[in-house]
């Protein structure tokens, strides 16, 4: 699925580098190489305030209860069924309640004409915040979302663990909305060491209160105003991540070349189904208008899926299910209420979808035997 010795290789005495000044200069939380990041990560983004953490998870965490979303007050924050734990994970750590709504067959994001519907209709807990995930490396359709959180006087929470580097109409996801996430896990498109995250926001205020929530709720040294949590970056996943971030943009093409390439093998072994949904053939990944895709998974749908995925363990070709169990149907959310049926498009979706193997080093070669491996078993 993931080769990082090719992304690592090339850069090695970079890395060392870097590891080796935030060792000299004793930087081991936050401190420069942070900082450093901090800013190079929002003069990229476009956006004003970009402010370092431990994961993607606490990054959801600081950005929700810095945006006003916790215990004190009543809240339920809409989410998708159809992503990684976390994205409802948070909301639940944060003090507030989770509401799921379905997903749109084609992107697997996000569907706001069902987020609208839920936001007219009484709710027992009153709605403060969405948080739609840009899955895949696809922003959900942003006007729409931003038009509700107009409507709806909603505070807009954007999850783009899985899109740096992503747009909207030439804005980039993590400015899109009024705060948003990054997780760096080493999987993803731009990656740290291990675990990292970032919160972004153009909102002066959210920053500070991100800033102060990261250590503890502390402002002052030893002066704790809030109940925050130890979230800091290291400062070794700073230094990492100022290499990385020199070479994401150049990656980034690289995988939509290798999205693109995949587009034309299918297309040439005839393999692609037109429907949204798969019958014999298998249905591909589509960037819809307004969207730059940074492919950070090329995921398929096949009705066939769990064989065909043992087919391709067979022919030792890496692949991965996002996600298998959709979330209102895991088994730490039962008590939300949901079941079977509740979500039908996510759980379609969790039956059907295959990620097949893309970085932005992989070779033509290995992409036509994916392909190959695959029409070898459809036929």
């Amino acid at each position: 699925m993931l080769d990082l010795a090719r992304q690592f290789v090339p850069i090695r005495e970079e890395i060392l580098a870097a590891l080796a000044e935030a060792l000299d200069q004793r930087q081991f939380i936050l401190g420069q190489p942070v900082a450093t990041f901090e800013r190079q990560a929002a003069h990229q983004l476009g956006v004003a305030e970009a402010i370092g953490c431990a994961s993607g998870t606490d990054a959801l965490w600081l950005a929700l209860a810095a945006a006003g979303i916790g215990p004190d007050k009543e809240a339920a924050v809409v989410t998708t069924p159809f992503s990684f734990f976390a994205s409802t994970s948070s909301i639940v750590r944060v003090g507030a309640k989770p509401l799921l709504s379905d997903i749109d067959p084609v992107t697997f994001n996000l569907d706001p004409s069902g987020v609208k519907k839920m936001l007219e209709s009484p709710q027992p807990v009153p709605i403060r915040a969405l948080l739609p995930v840009h899955l895949y490396g696809q922003c959900v359709p942003w006007p729409e979302f931003a038009q509700l959180g107009q409507e709806f006087g909603v505070t807009l929470i954007e999850d783009a663990a899985q899109a740096w580097g992503a747009q909207w109409n030439g804005v980039s996801a993590g400015s899109l909305g009024d705060i948003a996430a990054f997780s760096f896990y080493p999987t993803k498109n731009l990656n740290a060491a291990g675990d990292a995250g970032l919160v972004t926001t153009n909102n002066p205020e959210f920053a500070e209160r991100v800033r102060m929530l990261r250590q503890h709720g502390m402002r002052t040294r030893y002066y704790h105003d809030e109940v925050g949590w130890n979230a800091r970056m290291d400062g070794f996943q700073g230094a990492v991540l100022q290499v990385n971030l020199r070479y994401v943009t150049e990656r980034n093409l690289q995988r939509r070349q290798a999205a693109e390439r995949y587009h034309r093998l299918f297309q040439a072994v005839g393999l692609v189904e037109s429907g949204t949904y798969p019958m014999n053939g298998v249905v591909i990944p589509t960037e819809i208008a307004g969207s730059h895709h940074i492919w950070h998974q090329y995921v398929i749908r096949s009705a066939r899926r769990d064989a065909l995925r043992d087919h391709l363990t067979a022919q030792q070709i890496g692949s991965e299910i996002y996600y298998p169990v959709p979330l209102h149907l895991q088994k730490a959310l039962a008590y939300l209420g949901y079941g079977e049926g509740s979500f039908p498009e996510a759980e379609r979706a969790s039956r059907e979808v295959l990620a097949l193997p893309i970085f932005p080093e992989i070779r033509p070669d290995e992409q036509q035997r994916v392909v190959d491996a695959i029409a070898q078993f459809l036929s």
